[in-house]
């Protein structure tokens, strides 16, 4: 892998060096950020924990990528001035994990021992009942267990079973409804 600097910047504010940089890199993969901060510290003589890239990125059908990198006088001046999300990113700084208060700490459970599988008690003959009037089935408690599959009707049976709910529906009840509507 070669590297060339592009741009080299001095920032006496901020006490670091801003680099633009393109890596070629034919017949290799895409190189690590920690490679190239490693070849960039070798550049430009520094060591590698003081080298910070902000970004780098490959072309599509090119060998080469280009990127932007910053070399500070010392680690706790990196530290100070990038944010914390880059210094985790570059491996400056570790990731805080979030514990809530009060909650236990999380372990992985022992495997539970292997069930045997309860013998499947017969089937049912399908019903013939309206969808109002049915029962909700249980559902199994052995995970190993399959729920049964859904009865599909077919569209005779649908319009035979509204035309059963129009007739049971009482007349009395429907011009009560329509009563209470004109009269709003």
């Amino acid at each position: 892998m070669q590297l060339e600097v592009l741009q080299k910047k001095e920032n006496l504010l901020l006490k670091r060096v801003e680099v633009r940089f393109k890596a070629i890199h034919k017949g290799e993969p895409t190189p690590t950020r920690d490679s190239l901060r490693a070849f960039l510290a070798k550049e430009l003589k520094a060591t590698n924990d003081v080298v910070v890239i902000g970004h780098q990125a490959s072309s599509f059908g090119k060998y080469e990528t280009l990127g932007y990198a910053k070399i500070y006088k010392s680690k706790e001046e990196a530290a100070s001035v990038e944010r914390k999300h880059i210094l985790i990113r570059n491996r400056l700084a570790e990731a805080e994990v979030k514990e809530k208060e009060g909650a236990p700490k999380l372990e992985k459970p022992a495997p539970a021992p292997k069930a045997e599988k309860p013998v499947a008690a017969p089937k049912e003959a399908p019903k013939a009942e309206a969808k109002h009037e049915a029962k909700p089935e249980a559902k199994p408690s052995v995970k190993s267990e399959k729920a049964p599959a859904k009865q599909e009707k077919k569209p005779a049976d649908r319009k035979e079973e509204r035309k059963e709910e129009k007739k049971t529906e009482p007349k009395a009840e429907k011009k009560a409804e329509t009563k209470k509507k004109e009269g709003k």
